[in-house]
């Protein structure tokens, strides 16, 4: 009967460990498999990551460039076209009003704490009172021609 107490490997998958220091008539005695000299020859050495023994290490060789705003705003982005596909497919009711909590439930947007800016790709025929935190102008326009209406977020 097996038990997770007693199961044994399969014969020939495993093989003896390597008995590293334990003299010369073991095949690995002397420098214990470490060479001769050397700083990974000697006990209690470790290297570190990126150390190029001296040499000027490549993460110091390479220029540095470029700027990171800590103050960056990244919109979760949702498009027109979109919109009209929810309608389209009877996900979105056009009566109702579009923001995050909805857009969330519905998984058009994968965060709920992230801002989203809707865009003006594709075309939207129904009429949507979308409540934003950022829109495009193309956007803008093409809701309110198509009669619809948007609040901004603050």
């Amino acid at each position: 009967m097996k038990h997770l107490g007693n199961i044994k490997k399969a014969v020939g998958s495993t093989h003896a460990k390597k008995r590293i220091g334990r003299g010369q008539g073991s095949g690995y005695g002397g420098t214990s498999t470490k060479g001769h000299n050397g700083q990974k020859s000697r006990s209690g050495t470790r290297v570190r990551v990126g150390f190029e023994g001296g040499q000027m290490p490549m993460n110091r060789r390479l220029p540095k460039f470029g700027f990171t705003n800590i103050f960056r705003i990244d919109y979760q982005e949702v498009n027109v076209g979109r919109l009209q596909e929810l309608i389209d497919n009877n996900k979105l009711n056009p009566s109702t009003t579009v923001d995050l909590d909805l857009l969330y439930s519905l998984g058009v947007v994968r965060k709920k704490n992230v801002p989203y800016k809707i865009l003006g790709n594709g075309e939207i025929k129904s009429a949507l009172n979308i409540t934003v935190d950022k829109i495009s102008k193309i956007a803008q326009q093409k809701i309110e021609a198509a009669g619809g209406t948007v609040n901004l977020n603050g």
